[in-house]
């Protein structure tokens, strides 16, 4: 054979090789895709139910019964979103090094720790029989799918090596601990004020983490002090704050607002409603349709719930923001010298309760955690890490925590909101309701509207002279919770006479509210902003809430401008970069240079300011969290030269000596980053909005494939919120990117609901190969939208019907 031939043949080959790895994959991708049509006979239904989806891939699941529709949804959820489920289930059971190894590892000894799964076991047992009922009709509709009529694992089981294991109800109610992680603590700033107050007194802590505006900081003990007597310092100044397990929710935010009919275009209420949380690829959010019997519901669903959590009904529309309530306290519990499993108590020693936790790790020996737990809960820092020990004396941490009761029955009253009728009804369910809390805001057909936070606030001492701002010594009984607020004080407002309510996680009582909710309210620039647009003009309708929602004037902004106009530089772009800050009003459209400038001066600045204080490892730590602005609004309006002064110099720097530094260092960045023409700069070709994928985002050649991006504008403080991020990415090293924003938007009406609409962030398929993967990415970075309920004929139905 000449080698010609030879060759010729080869080629040949490779050719055909590489046209049967297209055609297998071509099939691969087809086998992946649910079957959206046809009929499938399974067990476990009472009746016939049908999935009409529309062309967006919303189904609307109709059935004779509750249940069955709820079977219904976990079929769906199952056929789109398999993989989140799987995330899903790994979070709550702490099992995430299972399937990604060793780096898993520490997240899952901290949830095995926090005993979330533990939690969720006590939950069910304790859950009422509707809500027993509907779980188990929802596990059954996902393990239908999952066990009995998937043809091809999703690409993330395939390229990881998993295999689906039913779906469990403890998994459902597991989940819903995880919602409450981010959404109702403030364990984070405990520890924060706790590492900070070994470096510096409390009243510089308390203009670094400034109170409410118009506040004064809460009054406390010298905790510094405290700590300090504690020889606490040790472990921790060598180390850096513990990290929450990732849930993937991580709420930063959230805007909603209803309008009487007094003040709509069509005479009967409009509700509008933003969370902002996490962007993750696939979104949270998983919209559907109920129709049966006593349930006709629509709105965002969550994949591992059987609930609408956010929507409309026959007679209601609701939308939630986080309360951050203050439902979290960590305690400094001793050690007994002689036996690590007794603590000291108010009464004495008393053992630890302790359990075994086995956490197998893919491609490594398991490990073995004991767990323990203090009459106040779990001990966080069984997870080992920082707070491993605490220094030489024997001290670990617990925490408690009303997610982790067992009484919470969270699933119970997503299932009664799903079914009221009226907004008297509403408020009279929320009694019920423990957590996440929730700033609930609702409208009826009937004209009402009102506000409620609804969940279990617990109560502290009088002489509790820390009120949770920092861990507190566990032996003391001063620093005990003393019961619950009544359900029926929280703050609410029905019907107010200005005919509109808003919020956006702001102080949601006036100064003469009698009861503590918290001390990690938002500064209220979001909350101000969306009430003077609803003042501007006299009726509203659904285009003008959808204007509210676009917004992106960020007044956070404003208040620097003075300030960073003010600043010089000899840097060759200072001049056109203040030609860009001088016609600049505050509006951080993505297609502009200023807010790019603004943003990459202020946290050069906000470092300059800070890090020789609070520590560079603490503030680098930091960065992916706060970015400081309060603070540094502060230090600027009081030119503070204590602050400003960097510590590590010999020279005393003024506050405008570092706008100046800072000023140049942000020029440096930016020309590296983006080329010396400033009228080119883009705040949109850095402020990108990520949906992560996990866990495929850190895979760099896999991330382009899993996740989404797509430029916005606004910023942390406006309307359309777009949270910057001042840290660096891990991965790809991009500062400013934007990976929490309005992860969904709704906007309801009460006179017409087929007006009402919807969006969320990606698209309502998980599968990677599916066209509806990344089908809202574009509409939604457009604040565009889509009908809530069914328009039209359905694109494809597919009939569940019982197995004979």
């Amino acid at each position: 054979m000449t080698m010609l031939k030879w060759v010729r043949r080869v080629a040949l080959g490779g050719v055909v090789l590489g046209l049967l790895a297209a055609a297998g994959a071509g099939f691969y991708a087809w086998q992946v895709l649910p079957r959206t049509d046809g009929t499938v006979e399974l067990p476990g239904l009472e009746g016939r139910v049908r999935i009409e989806r529309d062309a967006e891939g919303i189904p609307t699941i109709r059935a004779g019964s509750r249940d069955d529709a709820l079977f219904g949804l976990g079929f769906a959820h199952a056929q789109d979103r398999l993989w989140q489920l799987e995330t899903h289930r790994r979070i709550g059971s702490g099992r995430l090094a299972e399937a990604f190894g060793e780096a898993a590892l520490d997240t899952d000894r901290f949830l095995r720790a926090l005993g979330v799964r533990r939690a969720a076991e006590a939950q069910w047992a304790e859950s009422g029989p509707d809500a027993r009922a509907a779980i188990e009709a929802y596990t059954a509709g996902i393990n239908a799918w999952a066990l009995q009529s998937m043809r091809a694992r999703p690409p993330e089981f395939v390229l990881l090596g998993l295999e689906f294991e039913p779906w469990t109800p403890q998994d459902t109610i597991a989940w819903t601990t995880m919602m409450a992680w981010d959404l109702g603590g403030n364990w984070g700033a405990e520890l924060l004020r706790l590492r900070l107050s070994l470096n510096l007194p409390v009243e510089r802590i308390d203009e670094l983490l400034p109170p409410y505006p118009g506040a004064k900081p809460l009054p406390t003990a010298d905790y510094a002090t405290l700590f300090r007597s504690l020889a606490l310092g040790g472990a921790l100044r060598q180390t850096a704050a513990l990290d929450a397990p990732p849930s993937g929710i991580d709420g930063v935010g959230s805007n909603n607002w209803v309008v009487a009919g007094s003040h709509t275009t069509t005479g009967k209420p409009l509700l509008a409603n933003d969370p902002h949380l996490k962007l993750s690829a696939p979104a949270l959010w998983y919209f559907a349709r109920l129709d049966a019997p006593g349930l006709k519901v629509a709105g965002a669903t969550m994949p591992g719930l059987p609930i609408v959590v956010l929507g409309q009904n026959e007679h209601i529309a609701w939308g939630f923001t986080n309360t951050a309530p203050d439902v979290q306290d960590l305690y400094i519990e001793q050690v007994h010298p002689d036996d690590p499993m007794q603590y000291r108590t108010p009464g004495g020693w008393a053992r630890f309760d302790s359990v075994e936790e086995v956490i197998r790790v893919k491609g490594k020996p398991d490990v073995t955690i004991t767990a323990r737990a203090t009459r106040h809960g779990p001990v966080i820092s069984d997870a080992g890490g920082p707070t491993d020990g605490l220094g030489g004396r024997g001290y670990v941490f617990a925490m408690r925590w009303t997610a982790l009761d067992a009484d919470v029955r969270a699933i119970d009253a997503g299932l009664a909101i799903n079914r009221t009728r009226t907004v008297a009804e509403f408020i009279e369910g929320t009694k019920q309701y423990v957590a996440p809390m929730q700033n609930m805001v609702v409208a009826d057909t009937a004209g009402r509207i009102a506000m409620v936070s609804a969940g279990r606030v617990p109560l502290r001492r009088p002489d509790n002279d820390l009120h949770g701002l920092v861990p507190a010594p566990g032996w003391e009984a001063r620093y005990d919770w003393a019961g619950w607020l009544d359900p029926g004080q929280t703050p609410r407002e029905i019907d107010p006479p200005r005919g509109y309510i808003a919020t956006a996680n702001q102080r949601v009582h006036d100064t003469a509210y009698p009861h503590f909710i918290t001390s990690e309210w938002t500064w209220p620039y979001r909350h101000d902003r969306i009430m003077a647009l609803l003042a501007a003009r006299p009726r509203h309708d659904l285009d003008s809430l959808r204007a509210i929602q676009a917004d992106e004037f960020s007044d956070a902004t404003v208040r620097l401008l003075p300030a960073i106009r003010a600043a010089r530089s000899d840097h060759a772009l200072a001049a056109a970069a203040q030609r860009e800050l001088a016609a600049f009003d505050g509006t951080m459209a993505a297609d502009r240079a200023a807010p790019l400038i603004f943003w990459a001066w202020a946290r050069q600045l906000t470092e300059g300011v800070f890090a020789d204080e609070v520590g560079a490892t603490l503030f680098e730590a930091q960065l992916g969290t706060r970015n400081f602005r309060e603070a540094l609004d502060g230090v600027l309006a009081r030119n503070d030269a204590w602050w400003c002064d960097d510590k590590a110099t010999p020279e005393a720097e003024t506050c405008a000596r570092q706008s100046d530094r800072a000023f140049t260092r942000a020029l440096d960045e930016l020309q590296a980053r983006f080329g010396p023409d400033v009228s080119a700069w883009r705040w949109g070709d850095a402020h990108i909005a990520r949906s992560e994928h996990r866990p495929f985002s850190k895979v760099r050649p896999l991330a382009r494939w899993f996740e989404t991006r797509v430029p916005v504008g606004g910023d942390t403080y406006t309307v359309n919120v777009s949270k910057v991020n001042h840290r660096a990415d891990a991965v790809t090293g991009e500062r400013y990117l934007s990976e929490h924003g309005p992860s969904f938007r709704g906007l309801y009406d009460l006179a017409d609901p087929s007006k009402s609409r919807v969006m969320h962030s990606t698209g309502q398929s998980g599968i990677v190969f599916s066209p509806l993967y990344r089908r809202f990415v574009a509409p939604w970075a457009g604040v565009r939208d889509v009908p809530l309920w069914a328009d039209g004929a359905p694109a494809h139905v597919l009939e569940l019907a019982p197995a004979p």
